[in-house]
């Protein structure tokens, strides 16, 4: 599996274990977190790899939180042209935008997670896997 040499962000302490496996999950299949307790406060959803003005994006953003939930952080990753897996985060129900250079041919990969919270507690433990999606551009 490939590591990321370059990684654009830093991950808050309290959520690090929960993005174990991020970019290495890009090169290998990526499930549904399993757990017993109560489902996720909040969805969301990635779009996969597309072409715009500023190169080759992704989105990773919020869908819907329940009454007792609400947005924390959002993560998009792109595995671009380089080999190198580049990835944006943004903080409650702000959109994380990847952008990567775009090059004929290449096939682009996003990834992501979106991470909720229980309002008035610490985040939820386990993030919501995003893609990964793969689009050849």
């Amino acid at each position: 599996m490939m590591r990321p040499t370059h990684v654009a962000f830093a991950i808050p302490a309290a959520i690090a274990v929960a993005f174990g496996g991020l970019a290495t999950g890009a090169m290998g299949a990526m499930g549904a977190i399993a757990h017993a307790g109560p489902l996720p406060p909040c969805t969301y959803t990635l779009s996969p790899p597309e072409v715009g003005p500023g190169g080759v994006t992704a989105t990773a953003e919020l869908a819907g939180c329940g009454p007792a939930g609400g947005p924390y952080l959002a993560v998009a990753c792109l595995l671009g042209a380089d080999g190198v897996t580049h990835c944006a985060q943004a903080r409650g129900a702000d959109p994380a935008v990847i952008a990567v250079p775009y090059q004929p041919g290449t096939t682009y990969i996003a990834t992501g997670r979106g991470c909720p919270i229980w309002l008035g507690q610490n985040p939820a433990p386990d993030c919501q896997i995003l893609g990964p999606l793969t689009a050849t551009l």
